[in-house]
C-alpha cells in the first residue's frame, strides 16, 4: 500500500433543527490558536493487514476513551487530504455523550529541540455542528465526505440540516 492510509467513523444525529455531525477540534500545539481547517473526523492511521471498518471502529475507541457505537455503518467511500493521505469513512447514526469523552494522547518533544517531551490529546475538543458549520471547521480533504453524508440522507428520504 503506498502513502498513508487512515480509516473514521462520521456519527451523525437527528435533532429538532435536522442533522448534527460529530468533528473533533486536533490536538497539540501546532493546532492550538486555530478553528478553521483544524477540526477533523475521528480517524487515525492502519497497518495494511488491518481492515479499514475494523480500524475505524478502534480509532473512535482510542481518540474518545468510548466504545465504537453500535449502528449500521455506511460507507462514506475515500477522500484524499492534502498531505497525501487517503482517509476512508463510514457514517453511523448515534448520539454519543461528549461530557464522557476521555481523549487518547501522544508525546512529542515540546518546544521542539528543548529535550522536554510532553503528552498532548488527540482531539483536544468534540462538537456536534450542523453540516454546514463543520464543513467550515474541516480539514478541507475531509468535507467532500460531509457531501456524501448529505447524499446518503437524500437517499433515504431525510433532510441533512444547515
Amino acid at each position: 500500500m503506498a502513502g498513508k492510509r487512515s480509516a473514521g467513523l462520521l456519527c451523525y444525529r437527528r435533532t429538532d433543527l435536522g442533522v448534527e455531525v460529530l468533528i473533533g477540534h486536533m490536538g497539540g500545539p501546532f493546532w492550538a490558536g486555530r478553528d478553521a481547517s483544524a477540526w477533523s473526523i475521528p480517524k487515525g492511521e492502519y497497518e495494511p493487514e488491518e481492515a479499514p471498518e475494523a480500524a475505524a471502529l478502534r480509532e473512535f475507541e482510542e481518540e474518545l476513551g468510548l466504545p465504537a457505537p453500535e449502528g449500521t455503518p455506511v460507507p462514506l467511500g475515500e477522500s484524499r487530504q492534502a498531505s497525501g493521505k487517503v482517509v476512508t469513512v463510514w457514517a453511523v447514526e448515534a448520539d454519543v455523550d461528549l461530557t464522557a469523552v476521555v481523549p487518547g494522547t501522544f508525546t512529542m518533544e515540546w518546544p521542539r529541540g528543548s529535550g522536554t517531551m510532553q503528552e498532548f490529546p488527540e482531539i483536544d475538543r468534540f462538537a456536534w455542528l450542523a453540516p454546514d458549520a463543520a464543513s467550515q471547521k474541516l480539514v478541507a480533504g475531509q468535507r467532500v465526505l460531509l457531501d456524501r453524508l448529505a447524499a446518503h440522507l437524500a437517499e433515504s428520504g431525510d433532510r441533512p440540516g444547515t
